[in-house]
């Protein structure tokens, strides 16, 4: 397998892989989750075990992953997720292991984080406002994640990523107040476009843009833009005079970034999906069940990375949806 890589139709080579453990999670956030009535849960049968998804990506560190970021749902949740942390540590071949997490069960658990071997985190916080958390996620947990986030930092986890879904009418007003916390801490603080993803309640109204994201950030200095390393991703990176932190602005709408993804996605369900933005994907689950060989899950990959599209087209007016849920599929 040493010769195979996973590299796409239009010579993407994919190295990086995000994993989600589990579709379930302790917040309800508005632009992730359906209606409460509506949310579809997987059985436990259903979901990948550890140990399934330990020799998927070990098959994937075959084909040339070397970036694996673990994601939900919320991963915390997730029972036996520590010792799950530190076998995904053991794999040869992984440089770069991240979690993603909403920050409600941190506090209590970092420290079993860092002991698994993890020392990257993107953290989700939308609002600094209690009450707007609330609203934004269905639970008042602003003090819990915001202490988690401390907590992290006291133990020196870095990069920390605050990832900030910017949205008109919910909090566009308290973006420039998130944007300062650059300022005085040494994190990454990120804003990203709203992606209509799934059936949740939040409609296209409330999109903002790269630009305007960027004019609401002004307010506080110039936006020094940063050298971009092949490995950062998606963000285009910036900096305040004399900041700690950075800015990052994600805009997989206004500015497709498509064309240099190198990303593929383990759903918990145990489908490799190519393109967040798209509801094609493959099951590796079922042959996996079946004890297929290496080499057959290895032309699953293959199939898989076979029908990554060139590029999304969610900002296309007649474009098809993506019909599950941000939740499913894994962040």
């Amino acid at each position: 397998m040493k010769e195979l890589k996973l590299i796409d139709r239009f010579n993407r080579n994919l190295n990086y892989l995000r994993v989600s453990i589990t579709d379930r999670c302790n917040l309800r956030c508005m632009y992730c989750s359906p209606p409460r009535s509506h949310i579809p849960r997987l059985s436990h049968a259903d979901i990948l075990s550890y140990e399934e998804i330990l020799h998927i990506i070990n098959i994937g560190v075959e084909l040339g992953i070397n970036k694996v970021r673990i994601t939900g749902g919320e991963p915390l949740a997730r029972k036996g997720i520590y010792h799950f942390l530190e076998q995904l540590n053991k794999i040869k071949g992984i440089s770069d292991i991240s979690l993603t997490t909403n920050g409600v069960l941190l506090k209590d658990n970092i420290e079993k984080i860092k002991n698994a071997g993890i020392k990257r985190l993107n953290i989700s916080l939308d609002t600094l406002n209690q009450e707007r958390f609330k609203l934004i996620t269905g639970f008042d947990y602003f003090k819990q994640v915001w202490e988690g986030i401390q907590k992290a930092y006291e133990l020196g986890f870095h990069p920390i990523k605050i990832n900030t879904v910017a949205m008109k009418g919910v909090n566009d007003d308290e973006l420039a107040d998130i944007g300062k916390i650059s300022l005085s801490y040494p994190f990454h603080m990120r804003f990203i476009e709203y992606m209509p993803i799934g059936d949740t309640h939040l409609d296209k109204e409330r999109q903002i843009m790269a630009y305007e994201i960027m004019e609401l950030l002004s307010g506080i200095g110039e936006l020094v833009p940063v050298y971009h390393d092949q490995n950062d991703g998606p963000a285009e990176r910036y900096k305040f005079a004399n900041a700690r932190g950075e800015i990052g602005i994600i805009r997989p709408l206004s500015h497709h970034f498509c064309s240099t993804c190198n990303r593929l996605r383990l759903t918990a369900s145990g489908h490799l999906r190519p393109c967040l933005l798209s509801d094609r994907q493959e099951d590796i689950k079922t042959p996996l069940r079946n004890r297929a060989s290496d080499r057959e899950l290895v032309d699953v990959f293959l199939k898989a990375v076979n029908f990554k599209p060139m590029q999304h087209h969610l900002d296309q007016v007649d474009s098809e949806t993506v019909k599950d849920s941000m939740s499913s599929i894994g962040g």
